[in-house]
């Protein structure tokens, strides 16, 4: 893999080199005006002048550069032989390093259109062309030659000659000098976070503490009239509040600019002063609460990495997970205290949890502080554990050394790391100093080991029904036999009349197999006995016989947000566990979510229903299982408050589960319009989702298809219509899908959406002559295109729809003979285990027939 940097060569590099300055000078002009193609075979022109140090003088190394055409370089004056540069690893040899050293290289650099590195996107609506970068885990070296790797910081001048009428955005504010713009030098940051964003962007400037702070909102022309700036700016302020004065260190650079990029892989990133963001985040059509809410979080989470991650940087991604964990928790935090959203550690313990349970019991389950060996280990790292788990852990590390004592040891770290590079262990001693903690076997425990422990209660009862004694019993597999120490809380719960409200609470530390809880013993038995009450640690829970009858008829009466969250999670950890029944879990949703309110929860566990019965359910039930979702949700968008959140969610999901001819002709009626639900208003994106049904049941085809393009002729609209066109039902129009997704021909995000439509879970007899086309093309697309298309074609592509011994047999002769690199052997182990684990929940399920 081009660009596949080793740990060993960057410790190498980093030992001989101290890197001074880079100067950039880039040339997008190019074909970039009116009328440009769209093919993304255009070149720009990009001259890099670095200045570096060596504490060796003599010694080779090599600079990075990806997909270029080397014009000219040279190394202290002397010209260097550019036949040697490496296109397949993407190196240029300096072959005699003195102890301070000038190179300038000289080349034609290819705009990606994967999304990785520069990319270049024409908008059909009015042709304007939009560039961006995006360089994190390394890919700075797809724009200019760099030496790539976070602990070779610099600092970093910027050139940009752009077509007039563009805004060209950077690290720093700009200064323009006719055709070109001039961006002055950074602060002292690595490669991954430095940023270019050009093109005739929509821009909403405001400021941050009376002008301190500038402030800048961009997205692409034809989105201007849906771009809600206002909104945007009021969480950004919000957050720059907080964090300030929480971490008692002013925001390190000079402006704060958040842009709104097409064809976007991620959700965000951390550019500093320059944060990228999906442009989904730019809502065209109605949206419930919970996608503003998600959008605040993703607007503070990058904000978090202003100071951890760019004005303190990981040495290695190694400690990726800090990064990204800390950003994530920090987030939640300041939206639970300094935002709307107070009930985000509910959003957090539904979405963010579930995601780091799931992970964590995958055969690719790693520990926190991961081994990371190269780039390509790194990449395939973006995951549950080292977001989800991480942030979970933290949040257990906080309720473990107090949240006073944890935050003052950031500020700690701030102050001793600032411009800098760190690893864990300077984390860690900060927090110790402040809390008096010993955190080594703390981080032993959490940090260096693997999987999820388990924690259920166990008591007895004396003659009166109170506890005569009780503990929380710890479970580990033995394959991960840790038993952590947990500091929890444990709610007992009695039914009342206004609903399932907590009588107690107590909070204790968990340590070993079995802890006991003597402050209970004595109390009456409740209704419901929550472990991991307020969600403190990050564990599995189970519940005790009575009070999982209380669940089953009456987890809508528990009264507050969190703990019925916890609820559903644990129900929803036994269906995936094979302890529950899919259609049991499925009866436990219908009779318990018109008692949900929380619009971020009821999404989530509507995606799990359909989920269940899809994947989990005896394929004898799944049609029943379906035709009970859709009535249930029919009932409850009829009934709904018009133009509620929950009425819009109801129908959404309505329209996912439809299959019988009189719910798919209700989604005829509501997207034509003979239909009409007060207060629902079927807009741009409800419509495709709507036509997604039809089509995806044979009740609609290429016409109502190009018929909605022609309605809606945007990027948005394009993606839409590719995803449909796959989720066609034939056999043809699955194969040309096919032959479109491996042709390696699709920009990143029709790309995305084709696969998406492709791998439809209703038509899963229609795809399984694509396991074994799976396994003969994955290989040499693993091996040919960039990372992030391969990644997405290896887990998307997997044939996980086909649940049978056949496909875990397969998967494994795979593995024996073809031997794939450790990256690509993780992403197949992961979609074997999905396929025995819904085995194993299919024969759970069939039991209870």
């Amino acid at each position: 893999m081009a660009g596949n940097l080793t740990r060993d060569e960057a410790r190498e590099r980093a030992r001989l080199l101290t890197v001074e300055s880079y100067e950039v000078d880039l040339d997008v002009t190019g074909s970039n005006g009116p009328g440009a193609d769209s093919t993304g075979e255009e070149r720009f022109d990009s001259v890099t002048t670095v200045r570096f140090t060596s504490n060796e003088v003599g010694v080779p190394t090599f600079i990075d550069l990806h997909d270029a055409v080397v014009r000219e370089a040279t190394l202290n004056g002397r010209a260097l032989d550019v036949s040697t540069y490496d296109a397949a690893k993407g190196r240029l040899p300096l072959p005699v390093l003195e102890a301070s050293n000038e190179l300038t290289v000289a080349a034609d650099i290819l705009y990606s259109r994967s999304g990785e590195g520069l990319h270049r996107m024409v908008d059909p609506v009015d042709g304007g062309v939009y560039l961006y970068t995006q360089f994190e885990t390394a890919d700075a070296h797809r724009m200019f030659a760099c030496f790539d790797q976070p602990d070779l910081k610099s600092v970093f001048t910027f050139g940009v000659t752009a077509p007039e009428g563009w805004e060209v955005v950077s690290n720093t504010a700009p200064v323009r000098e006719g055709a070109v713009h001039r961006f002055p030098a950074t602060e002292k940051m690595s490669t991954y976070i430095t940023a270019l964003v050009a093109g005739p962007y929509h821009v909403v400037r405001d400021s941050y503490d009376n002008g301190r702070i500038p402030l800048g909102v961009y997205c692409r022309a034809s989105l201007a009239e849906h771009l809600d700036a206002e909104a945007i700016l009021d969480v950004t302020k919000q957050g720059f509040a907080y964090f300030e004065e929480t971490f008692a260190f002013p925001y390190p650079f000079g402006k704060y600019d958040q842009l709104f990029v097409p064809e976007f892989n991620a959700g965000a990133m951390e550019n500093a002063g320059c944060v990228t963001f999906l442009e989904d985040y730019v809502f065209r059509s109605r949206v419930t609460d919970a996608a503003y809410e998600r959008r605040a979080e993703t607007i503070l989470h990058e904000m978090a990495h202003m100071w951890f991650g760019d004005l303190v940087t990981m040495r290695w991604w190694d400690d990726l997970w800090l990064n990204e964990s800390f950003a994530t928790y920090m987030s939640v935090l300041c939206q639970s205290v300094a935002t709307q959203w107070t009930g985000a550690w509910t959003t957090f313990a539904n979405v963010e949890k579930s995601w780091a349970y799931r992970q964590d019991q995958l055969p690719s389950t790693h520990p926190i502080a991961a081994d990371i060996p190269d780039i390509r280990a790194v990449e395939v790292n973006f995951d549950g554990i080292t977001y989800a788990k991480g942030a979970s852990v933290l949040k257990q590390l906080v309720a473990y050394v107090g949240l006073e004592n944890f935050l003052e040891g950031v500020r700690r770290y701030f102050q001793r790391h600032a411009w800098g590079n760190t690893v864990l262990a300077d984390l860690l001693d900060a927090l110790e100093e402040t809390s008096g903690r010993e955190l080594t076997s703390w981080s032993k425990e959490w940090l260096e080991t693997s999987w999820v422990n388990t924690l259920r209660p166990d008591f007895t009862l004396d003659a009166s029904g109170n506890f005569a004694s009780f503990e929380v019993l710890q479970e580990a597999t033995s394959a991960y036999p840790t038993l952590r120490s947990h500091r929890v809380a444990i709610g007992l719960y009695d039914r009342t009349a206004e609903g399932l409200v907590r009588r107690k609470r107590v909070e204790l530390d968990v340590v070993g197999a079995r802890t006991e809880v003597g402050e209970l013993v004595g109390e009456r038995r409740p209704d419901l006995v929550l472990v991991n009450d307020d969600d403190l640690t990050y564990a599995k829970i189970r519940l005790d016989e009575n009070s999982l009858q209380t669940l089953v008829s009456s987890i809508g009466e528990i009264r507050e947000s969190l703990p019925r969250a916890l609820a559903w999670s644990a129900a929803w950890d036994m269906t995936r566990d094979a302890e529950l029944a899919t259609r049991d879990y499925v009866k436990l949703l219908l009779s318990g979510i018109a008692g949900v309110t929380d619009i971020s929860v009821t999404q989530t566990l509507l995606r799990q229903g359909r989920l269940a019965i899809t994947q989990y359910a005896d394929p004898a039930w799944r049609a029943e299982g379906l035709s009970l979702l859709a009535d249930a949700l029919h009932d409850l968008a009829r009934g709904a408050e018009a133009g509620s959140d929950l009425q819009l969610n109801y129908v959404q999901a309505f329209a996912g589960s439809a299959t019988s001819d009189a719910h798919l002709g209700y989604v005829r009626a509501l997207l034509d319009g003979t239909e009409v639900l007060d207060g629902l208003q079927v807009d741009t994106d409800l419509r495709w989702g709507l036509l997604r049904r039809l089509v995806v049941n044979g009740k609609a085809g290429e016409a109502e298809i190009r018929a909605e393009h022609e309605r809606d002729a945007t990027a948005a609209g394009e993606r839409h219509a590719a995803a449909l066109t796959a989720a066609i039902p034939t056999a043809e129009a699955k194969e040309a899908a096919w032959q479109r997704i491996i042709g390696g021909k699709l920009p990143n995000a029709v790309f995305r959406a084709t696969i998406g439509g492709f791998v439809e879970p209703d038509q899963a007899d229609l795809l399984k002559p694509y396991g074994e086309k799976y396994f003969q093309e994955v290989g040499r697309i693993w091996k040919e295109w960039s990372s992030d298309m391969s990644q997405t074609f290896a887990e998307v592509a997997y044939p996980f729809l086909n649940i049978s011994q056949e496909t875990i047999d397969r998967t494994e002769r795979y593995i024996a003979d073809e031997k794939p690199p450790s990256a690509l052997l993780r992403l197949l182990s992961e979609g074997r285990d999905g396929v025995r684990r819904a085995l194993r929940a299919r024969e759970k399920d069939a039991s209870a027939s």
